[in-house]
């Protein structure tokens, strides 16, 4: 969601002064105004449907342009939490208590294109038009219809490493991932003379070859070795097994982070066979392509991708398809997430948990002062007891031209929601700033359409310097569960909290949550390729706690006894060396995050498997964390067992010999041209360098050369020419229209499609230090005449 500020409210709290009910009742009227239309959306007969697609099945919002339809409802237009559409159709999940796969017919009847049907969960996933989306809420036995928003991906976009060249415009070919040295991957092909043949590695991400602006196609990612399939020189030409990429799904902003990690994977088990499905463009369908690839007959899979509405308090549908998978056979990694904050104290602050509601006995004014929002029950965040010490904001500081993410959930099972929580953002002069997602009106509305206990919450700081804040939540009904929030920064934007410490019940810090932090799910965190002595900062921690069973159907779980789960389970690399995907760095691309350290992890544990095909899930999962190498001082919380060492872990099934592996030695002779001998590449990347300690004063960055703020065309687009600059040597990232930031020349020139536009622009100087100001301009393209 894209934030906006509302208009200032002073609620007349002034002694002696006259009319202070006039004024009271005047700001109120002036903050209503200022609220998204969605915020006061109330039982309008739309029947099913959310709050936010009761706004946009409004005949006015429903023929505007996306640009329009976002910013009315406080949404980013794209990038994670915005609307999934697929063409002039946004993609939505229909909830039923039973007969959905019935109810086909009728929903096409009501303007519906089918995009996933999950029996198991009465649901239909499907893309329609705002304006059917009044009729797809009155289909018969339809219970909830609510928006799909876009995914978390564990890339991390802005490393603070060296300098842009430009060999990586152009990508190269016969790039090879440092982490197969670091993790003892070459060794461990060479001693016992394994390189994952017999095994199919899946592998669930964003899309695999749809990016029309890659450096490289999968298919020049073949030719040069990178990726298996014919004519690969090395003589592994069995192709990549794509089950579905996005795009025939749903429209989204592909990067092709699958065949990003499908090369991590290549490099360290060069023989296994590779397979991909797309993780979009919800958990249901997430969780069918997962049992797609198992069927598939991969034996490991991995993936990097996280949804907003994907429970803290118990297993999701995404978490009882892997368990389901375990089950089966298959040995299963995600990342472990980049959420992690630090701030100047050295805490990690980036969740607060409470075990109960704590009610305040009060609001702020700026929300008391409006009637329709009922907030009269706000969270107390100071744990300390005594009147004197209630405290109805949680105060945050956020960086210029950062956007704050909140999830907040309480622990209520799916299917059982029986409280509503609304989460509200003032300034810390307690003017409203923007409300939650949910918003108010009825609460049954709010819980009859998805029965989730979810409220996602974003604000963009665009004022050009730091700004202070206040989270307020207010319960409109229920009870008093216990409550979490996750600020899903991607490893920056918020720097600093009020409450940044666990004291007396309260937790501060883990971010690690849904599938990523399951049960049966090997959990991977991020260490740079270049050192072996701590994690990434931006790498969640854990642990995770669950306290209803998992999510198995269409009735509420029960409670259980609070189950700990330990995570991350591990640590592997990120910052490996690919052929497009990344940040260029040293004249190479380089792929950082947890989304690069979990298919380290899966090709070590193809390996495993090559070297003893007998062994069970237990067993290779075992011999990865009992034999990973301590981190410095870092405890589970940040590492789990530590560093993954490969050569360490089939040394392990080796000696206890699982299914009667191969036998070899020292020495051994490695498969023919493993990953660490692939052709040289064209335009060879020079050696890489330690990267250097962070500059004490970052650079500053403006734009030298912009458009006008309006252009305007006879076609469907314009062209536009940006030019940047910097006040220290160095190199550029860019990020348009809310996509990731990644590298850019001194000059942008391209085509603009009709519509409102931004171009941000990051420096970053020699020594690695980037701008944590980002220059921004924004402009609009539109027709003439």
């Amino acid at each position: 969601m894209r934030g906006r500020y509302m208009a200032e409210m002073t609620p007349g709290t002034e002694r002696r002064r006259p009319g202070r009910a006039a004024i009271a009742a005047f700001a109120a009227i002036c903050a209503l105004a200022a609220l998204p239309p969605s915020a006061l959306a109330s039982d309008s007969g739309d029947g099913a449907l959310s709050p936010r697609l009761t706004e946009l099945a409004r005949p006015a919002l429903a023929a505007a342009p996306p640009a329009k339809q976002a910013k009315s409802l406080s949404l980013a237009l794209s990038g994670p939490g915005s609307l999934l559409r697929r063409g002039d159709r946004v993609v939505v999940e229909v909830r039923f208590d039973e007969g959905a796969g019935a109810s086909l017919g009728a929903l096409r009847d009501a303007g519906a294109q089918i995009v996933s049907v999950s029996p198991r969960y009465q649901t239909v996933t499907v893309a329609a038009t705002p304006g059917s989306l009044t009729e797809l809420g009155e289909v018969a036995g339809v219970q909830g219809v609510s928006e799909d928003l876009a995914p978390l991906i564990s890339s991390e976009g802005l490393p603070p490493v060296t300098s842009t060249a430009a060999p990586c415009a152009g990508g190269f070919g016969a790039a090879t991932s440092e982490g197969d040295l670091q993790l003892n991957a070459m060794k461990a092909r060479t001693e016992f003379g394994v390189d994952g043949s017999g095994v199919t590695v899946g592998i669930l991400s964003d899309s695999f070859n749809r990016d029309a602006g890659a450096p490289t196609s999968a298919a020049e990612d073949v030719a040069s070795g990178d990726l298996p399939g014919p004519g690969n020189p090395c003589g592994h030409e069995t192709p990549v097994n794509v089950i579905s990429d996005p795009s025939a799904a749903v429209d989204s902003e592909p990067t092709d982070e699958g065949r990003g990690m499908a090369q991590i994977v290549h490099d360290l088990a060069p023989g296994a066979a590779l397979a991909f499905a797309t993780a979009y463009p919800n958990e249901v369908t997430f969780a069918n392509n997962i049992a797609a690839l198992a069927n598939a007959g991969a034996k490991v899979i991995v993936d990097d991708i996280s949804y907003f509405n994907e429970p803290f308090f118990q297993e999701g549908p995404v978490g009882v398809a892997v368990s389901e998978a375990t089950a089966k056979g298959v040995t299963y990694f995600s990342a472990a997430g980049n959420n992690n904050l630090i701030d100047s104290g050295g805490h990690n602050i980036s969740s607060w948990e409470a075990p109960a509601f704590r009610d305040s006995g009060g609001c702020p004014a700026a929300l008391a002062a409006i009637a329709e929002l009922k907030a009269t029950h706000c969270m107390d965040f100071n744990p300390a007891a005594g009147v004197s010490n209630i405290d109805n904001t949680f105060g945050m500081t956020v960086a210029a031209g950062a956007t704050l993410t909140l999830d907040l959930q309480w622990a209520e099972p799916w299917n059982g929601v029986a409280t509503d929580l609304d989460a509200f953002l003032l300034d810390s002069n307690g003017n409203l700033l923007e409300a939650g997602g949910n918003y108010v009106g009825s609460a049954d509305d709010n819980i009859k359409s998805t029965q989730k206990p979810v409220e996602i919450f974003q604000w963009e700081n665009t004022t050009g310097s730091a700004k202070s804040v206040q989270l307020a939540i207010n319960r409109f009904s229920g009870a008093s569960p216990r409550l979490k929030f996750a600020l899903l920064e991607n490893g920056s934007g918020v720097t600093s909290t009020e409450y940044p410490t666990s004291k007396e019940g309260d937790v501060v810090g883990p971010t690690i949550f849904g599938h990523n932090g399951g049960t049966d799910t090997m959990s991977v965190g991020a260490i740079r390729f270049n050192t072996n002595s701590s994690p990434e900062s931006f790498s969640s921690r854990g642990p995770v706690t669950h306290y209803f069973g998992p999510v198995a159907g269409v009735l509420p779980a029960s409670p259980i006894s609070p189950l700990a789960v330990h995570k991350p389970d591990l640590v592997a690399t990120d910052g490996g060396a690919d052929t497009f995907f990344g940040s260029c760095v040293s004249n190479a691309w380089r792929f950082f995050g947890t989304s690069a350290a979990a298919p380290h992890a899966a090709a070590v544990a193809a390996l495993e498997l090559d070297e003893a095909p007998a062994a069970t899930v237990a067993q290779l999962k075992q011999a990865q964390t009992q034999t990973a190498a301590s981190v410095g001082a870092f405890g589970l919380d940040a590492v789990g067992a530590g560093l993954l060492n490969a050569s360490a872990a089939l040394g392990q099934l080796h000696g206890s010999n699982p299914g009667g592996g191969t036998a070899a030695g020292p020495g051994f002779p490695s498969p023919a041209c493993p990953a660490a001998e692939k052709p040289a590449p064209s335009t060879p990347p020079p050696p890489v360098s330690p990267i250097p300690a962070v500059a004490h004063i970052a650079p500053s960055t403006s734009f030298a050369q912009r458009p006008l703020a309006v252009i305007r065309t006879r076609g469907s687009a314009a062209f536009a020419s940006f030019r940047f600059r910097s006040d220290q040597d160095g190199s550029f990232f860019c990020s348009i229209d809310g996509g990731a930031f990644r590298s850019c020349h001194r000059k942008l020139a391209r085509w603009f499609k009709l519509g409102p536009h931004v171009v941000r622009v990051a420096a970053r100087n020699d020594e690695g230090e980037v701008d944590p100001t980002p220059a921004v301009f924004h402009f609009k393209v539109k027709r003439a005449g």
